[in-house]
């Protein structure tokens, strides 16, 4: 029996068809956590480690990857705000009423997909910050002299204390 037959748990070992797999999960929006929980997996942290280590040119599919997985939480944005069918229900007389759990529920879906979104992403989707500079200018000049001291004349006495 081969020595590689008998190995058992998480692969650790970087092949371009894992880091396809890997890559390809990621941008169909899934979590690089829940992706390295399935047992076909390697760890989470043995995927970072791939992509600090530019392993095979890995760090750059990664990225790729994780910029087109804010595009996917993107449009999952806008299919959760459009979504209103579990925002109200009837009860037993007829009456609709609201759901403000499923309501609050998906405000939080949303708001957590903008903030890793401007963090992952922050020159698309962060927060633009201008500066605008308003007011007169004003010119003051200040003159700086310079006054040189003569250096003290110290007198010497060259006896000898007996």
């Amino acid at each position: 029996m081969r020595a590689d037959a008998l190995r058992t748990g998480r692969p650790s070992d970087y092949t371009p068809e894992l880091a396809n797999q890997i890559c390809d999960r990621l941008a169909a929006g899934q979590s690089l956590r829940e992706i390295c929980r399935d047992d076909d997996m390697p760890h989470e942290s043995t995927v970072r480690k791939w992509a600090v280590e530019d392993r095979e040119g890995f760090y750059t599919q990664y990225a790729r990857a994780r910029e087109a997985q804010t595009e996917y939480w993107a449009d999952e944005i806008v299919a959760i705000a459009d979504d209103s069918a579990r925002d109200s229900w009837t009860d037993e007389n007829g009456v609709e009423r609201v759901d403000h759990d499923h309501i609050s529920r998906s405000r939080l879906r949303v708001d957590t997909r903008k903030w890793l979104m401007s963090k992952l992403a922050p020159k698309k989707y962060g927060d633009r910050v201008t500066n605008e500079h308003t007011g007169e200018v004003s010119h003051r000049v200040v003159r700086i002299e310079r006054v040189i001291m003569p250096m003290p004349v110290v007198e010497r006495d060259d006896r000898k204390l007996i």
